[in-house]
């Protein structure tokens, strides 16, 4: 194994991973789908590649595993994770909840009108309006996207516009599923997939890189940056949303912080020193682990021709309808097999989530080292193999 790694010729760089070894999965996909009523089709081609530049300025790590959706669902691909960054940083960029809500309502809108087939002249909406016909010609109108998942993550979303901490462990991982977790389903819908098994992993996937990117802001939200004074946004009077916006917050589970001894005033005073906060930083990392254990291990059971090891706990609720997927008979194993397989793609978000909570564990838990906050060149290799493999 170890000279047939040494006779292969790697890249030197980063932008060579991307280029040269990535793209062997699926081309870039073509606009042969008519736009949307009300935007052209050069619009639509803008609306992508905007979106795809968002990807890369703040979320490159789903700008890499892009190269594993197939064609067809990459613009659903863009326009999710493009939606994702608008709303999760309005908490970030607002001076009150109240202007917070305004905003988040204005997506609301852009939802409705996206879904209607009359999407205004904003990028995100355009290309989600796009990618919901190209679904219902691929499909013949069989295959829907789940309007009502995009409602509860601008729902979850306003309920944290003030940057609280979590009641508790539970709470963040509510978090995670009613998020990360609604971007993988409505992904999976897009390929078109409904199957139990696929959103099931999702799940897991889903309430871990949602935990994880909790974490991940933990720095940026204590120690928020200097506001733009230049906004007209900004509180002339300072309201008490607005003092503590300026002086940050710890969005840790109280819970956790209760059981380790952390005090949010320590952390916005000593940062890393703060007592306490490494064992509380690994409680919360150790349930995202958790979760991707758990995915690994369904997904082991599946390749080995063995039934997950415990039920779909949203198996029946609105958007997880199964109806005909009895999964029982001889066909079983050779059904979920074919579904995890054509749904692979979308569990991605699992490697890079992986990378970083083991960045973490060597760096000791402290969550505010430099070296997180890093694009990590490893992703792209580790996701080529995992996918290969198609084990994370």
């Amino acid at each position: 194994m170890t000279q047939a790694l040494k006779k292969l010729a790697w890249p030197r760089s980063y932008k060579q991973v991307t280029s040269q070894c990535l793209p062997r999965f699926y081309s870039t996909p073509t606009y042969s789908t008519p736009a949307p009523a009300g935007a052209s089709e050069a619009e639509v081609l803008s609306a992508k590649n905007y979106c795809s530049g968002l990807l890369q300025k703040f979320d490159s790590p789903s700008h890499t595993l892009l190269a594993f959706i197939p064609p067809s669902a990459q613009p659903a691909y863009l326009a999710l994770r493009a939606f994702n960054i608008e709303t999760s940083r309005i908490a970030d960029t607002v001076s009150t909840p109240t202007v917070g809500a305004m905003r988040l309502q204005f997506w609301r809108d852009n939802v409705n009108r996206a879904f209607s087939g009359t999407p205004p002249k904003e990028p995100v909406s355009i290309l989600l309006s796009h990618a919901l016909a190209d679904l219902d010609a691929r499909t013949g109108g069989t295959a829907k996207m789940s309007k009502s998942w995009l409602m509860r993550i601008i729902g979850e979303r306003e309920k944290y516009l003030n940057n609280a901490p979590y009641p508790t462990l539970e709470s963040l991982e509510k978090y995670g599923e009613n998020t990360y977790s609604m971007l993988l389903y409505l992904t999976l819908q897009a390929l078109p997939m409904g199957s139990v098994t696929a959103d099931h992993i999702a799940s897991h996937v889903g309430k871990a890189v949602g935990i994880t990117a909790v974490l991940r802001g933990l720095p940026l939200v204590a120690f928020p940056p200097p506001p733009n004074h230049h906004s007209n946004s900004s509180p002339l009077g300072g309201t008490l949303d607005a003092q503590r916006r300026s002086q940050g917050s710890v969005t840790l589970p109280l819970d956790v912080m209760a059981r380790t001894g952390v005090r949010d005033e320590d952390v916005l005073r000593k940062g890393a020193e703060a007592e306490g906060l490494r064992d509380a930083v690994f409680e919360v990392a150790t349930r995202a682990s958790d979760h991707l254990i758990t995915a690994r291990q369904m997904l082991k059971n599946v390749y080995a021709g063995e039934d997950v090891d415990h039920a779909f706990e949203y198996d029946g609720e609105e958007g997880h309808d199964y109806e005909g997927q009895t999964n029982k008979g001889p066909g079983k194993a050779a059904q979920q097999k074919e579904e995890v397989d054509r749904a692979f793609g979308v569990f991605m978000p699992a490697v890079a989530t992986g990378l970083w909570l083991d960045k973490l564990q060597k760096l000791d838990f402290d969550v505010f080292r430099e070296e997180l906050r890093r694009r990590d060149w490893k992703l792209p290799w580790k996701a080529y193999f995992a996918h290969r493999r198609r084990m994370f």
